[in-house]
């Protein structure tokens, strides 16, 4: 058999003009990484699934086999033969992986941190006055620090780890995507560990809280967790985890100063010489109270590095790079009409330190690829003709605008009356990136304009919600342009109040049905309007158009869902038409995606008094019902508790696992969603005692699908998860025919689905 007989298939996904983004492991009920899982057949994009694959330490667990169409090899520390092969060969594996058949490669979420940077990090130290508050805050075995960058947050926590490990060099850094409640510490001889964020895709909670202080605690270890200076990030923590993050607030910048010099240079004397050899006040106007310490070091550096008969001692000023950003604005201005210049200043900022004729080559080749862009000016004879179609050679020069340089950034904000807020850290669903928000100086101005400018202008309205339209997919642009567009409809009034949302609900782009739904949710808070926005959505459910139903089903997983609940589920009953085409399965994504996030929204019982419903009858409706359990599982707590508490829905919750467990095609999904609870019961009793409660009732109905999730639990590599004495004991009466065996071979459901 040829390598490419035995290939995995990745999954594909059409090109189409309807193409949808495939779900997020987390929505079709997957584990995190590091977990055992199974294939759960979706759509997906190649260089996606590549991604994924190499960012979960070349695992293929989730990717389905069969096709041919692509192929990846990915095989750190192995032989890898590609032609006829004579003789005997010998391979061993010595980085990493478990021993002996069946080992499986760990992702690395860790590392040592090299003495190189401890030592660096303890040199000329300048202890901030919160310090030994911090120091006192670490006897728990768990800090939190928060703090701008550049404010000595990494400095000040490995100093802190130090000092409590009593100058241990035995440090590791953890990455800030690591899942904290699936951590354990692996190496007996570290006594310090350093987070760099925290995801919030794995928020922790109180429990995981103590039961991390607990882990170090026995390792005699401690841990340090550096965050942006974010409040909300904050505020989430003082009040779910009922912590007190300390601020790395940077000392003083003469306090820096002076205990990085002195290490620097060791010898009194010498510094005094060396200060003394400066402008008098230079320095303490060099050290401007808003210095953070990586700016300062920059300074001492500059001073050190300022030998006798060296570089003249006042230019010091000039070569700081934190002084440079204020000279920019007067450099480009003097550059303004000159294109060669503004070429050549950007050349060398890019080749700086590249001998000057590639600097000068590339300022040229810059320049012909601007064609004009760098020209303040449009050349002669190239604007317009007079009546008689002669050049008007007396015109004077007209503004280009296509200049790149045209209008900076500060000069509109002052156009528009806006400024730009502070930085601040966002997060999405996988990172955190920085903005810097553009805001008008008076509250609501932005509703104030565009009110306006929609009643006054009437041309205008449908220039703006075409370029509303044609936005890219994200939902930090979505959001806003959908609340844009609500607001609008109250704005025009009449029978045509929603004829512009309507041009959006039945566009083929995503993107503009989304901001459809959004705008929809907007709209019917204005009472006038909420009757119309209720009959369209009721009319659109019922039509052919998959575009509108769609739109429908976004609506209902919106605000407007949420706090309609009731008629969110009697729209979304009418929505699947379960034909399988391509754009079918696009309404079906949506309605599996409104329910989920209806039922995240806190209606959980009215969604899954519907769900079971559905699930009991036959077609489209029972094969979403039964496709969407598997993720609402993942909504532990409610699910738990129902269990625990022996509530309304705790049968049904039992009976649709064995169904989706029986489920050749829901086996994945339903798998991964009782691994996860099994993982993560060891944060309090709750959840210990519904993974027991459910395992328990499974096991006492034991069908095929309970027979291959208990053989996963008991093989899992997973220490203290819960449940597998239950799993390994029913799986030894099994075995041994203590119980009568319950057929393996299948079944068919009431909903024609067959396991």
């Amino acid at each position: 058999m040829s390598a490419e007989d035995t290939r995995p298939e990745l999954p594909q996904q059409s090109d189409g003009a309807s193409r949808e983004e495939p779900e997020s492991p987390a929505a079709r009920g997957e584990p995190p990484e590091g977990d055992i899982g199974f294939a759960d057949p979706d759509e997906g994009d190649f260089d996606e699934v590549a991604a994924e694959y190499a960012l979960h330490g070349g695992e293929f667990a989730d990717l389905p086999f069969g096709s041919q169409r692509h192929s990846m090899i990915y095989a750190p520390n192995a032989n890898i033969n590609t032609g006829s092969v004579h003789g005997g060969q010998r391979v061993e594996n010595r980085a990493g992986g478990a021993a002996g058949t069946g080992g499986r490669r760990v992702e690395a979420h860790e590392g040592p941190i090299s003495a190189v940077e401890i030592l660096d990090a303890q040199a000329g130290f300048a202890e901030p006055d919160w310090f030994p508050a911090a120091l006192a805050e670490l006897d728990s075995r768990l800090l939190f620090l928060t703090g701008e960058p550049g404010t000595g947050r990494r400095t000040a926590a490995l100093n802190l780890l130090r000092r409590h490990s009593g100058g241990s060099m035995s440090l590791r850094a953890v990455d800030g995507d690591m899942n904290l409640a699936s951590w354990r510490p692996k190496d007996r001889d570290t006594r310090g560990y350093l987070v760099d964020g925290l995801l919030p895709e794995y928020p922790l909670k109180p429990g995981m809280v103590r039961h991390l202080q607990s882990l170090l605690s026995t390792a005699d270890a401690r841990m340090v967790v550096v965050l942006p200076d974010a409040p909300e990030v904050v505020r989430r923590l003082s009040r779910d985890l009922h912590v007190t993050p300390v601020r790395c607030a940077p000392p003083a910048a003469r306090a820096v100063f002076d205990a990085r010099f002195a290490d620097a240079v060791p010898d009194p004397s010498e510094r005094a010489r060396r200060l003394a050899l400066l402008e008098p006040g230079l320095l303490d106007e060099l050290l401007a109270p808003e210095l953070v310490p990586a700016q300062v070091a920059e300074l001492v550096a500059a001073v050190v590095a300022a030998e006798d008969g060296g570089p003249d001692l006042a230019d010091i000023q000039k070569r700081l790079s934190f002084l440079a950003e204020g000279e920019v604005p007067d450099l480009l201005a003097q550059l303004r009409d000159d294109a060669d210049g503004l070429a050549f200043l950007l050349a060398t900022c890019v080749f700086e330190g590249l001998d000057h004729r590639i600097v000068r080559e590339e300022a040229e080749r810059l320049l012909v690829l601007a064609d004009g862009r760098l020209s303040s000016v449009l050349p002669e004879g190239a604007d317009g003709s007079d009546e008689d179609g002669r050049r008007d050679r007396q015109r004077k020069p007209q503004p280009n605008p296509q200049f790149v340089f045209r209008r900076s950034l500060d000069e509109l904000l002052r156009t528009v009356r806006a400024q730009c807020s502070p930085r601040e850290i966002r997060s999405n669903s996988g990172y955190t990136y920085a903005v810097e928000a553009v805001r008008f100086t008076r509250h609501r101005q932005a509703e104030a304009v565009l009110r306006h400018v929609w009643r006054e202008y009437g041309h205008l309205s449908g220039l703006l919600t075409e370029w509303m339209a044609d936005l890219k997919d994200e939902r930090e642009l979505t959001e806003p342009v959908g609340r844009v567009m609500g607001l609008a409809a109250g704005w025009g009034g009449g029978r045509r109040a929603l004829q512009h949302i309507r041009t959006l609900a039945q566009s083929p782009r995503r993107t503009s049905r989304t901001i459809a739904a959004y705008a929809l949710g907007m709209a019917a808070g204005d009472p006038v309007l909420a009757r119309e926005v209720k009959y369209r959505l009721s009319l659109w459910s019922a039509q052919q158009s998959w575009q509108v139903r769609s739109t429908v089903a976004y609506t209902c997983g919106a605000d407007f869902g949420a706090s309609r609940p009731e008629v969110a589920m009697r729209l979304l009953r009418n929505v699947p038409r379960g034909l399988g085409d391509e754009n079918e399965r696009i309404v079906d994504r949506a309605v599996r995606n409104a329910l989920r996030d209806l039922f995240a929204s806190g209606r959980q019982a009215t969604v899954f008094r519907h769900l079971v419903e559905w699930a009991d009858g036959e077609g489209a409706l029972a094969d979403i019902a039964l496709r969407t359990f598997p993720q609402l599982l993942q909504n532990t707590s409610w699910c738990q508790e129902q269990l625990v508490n022996d509530g309304e829905y705790a049968a049904q919750i039992i009976d649709l696992v064995h169904r989706t467990l029986n489920d050749e095609e829901l086996f994945a999904a339903t798998c991964n969603a009782v691994l996860w609870w099994c993982r993560m019961s060891a944060w309090g009793d709750l959840p210990r005692t519904a993974v027991e409660t459910l395992l328990t009732a499974l096991a006492a109905d034991f069908r095929h699908g309970v027979l291959r999730l208990f053989v996963v639990i008991d093989r899992a590599d997973i220490p203290d998860l819960a449940g597998r004495t239950i799993a390994r004991n029913a799986l030894h009466t099994w075995r041994n025919g203590e119980q009568r065996r319950q057929p393996v071979n299948g079944s068919t459901h009431p909903n024609g689905r067959t396991s």
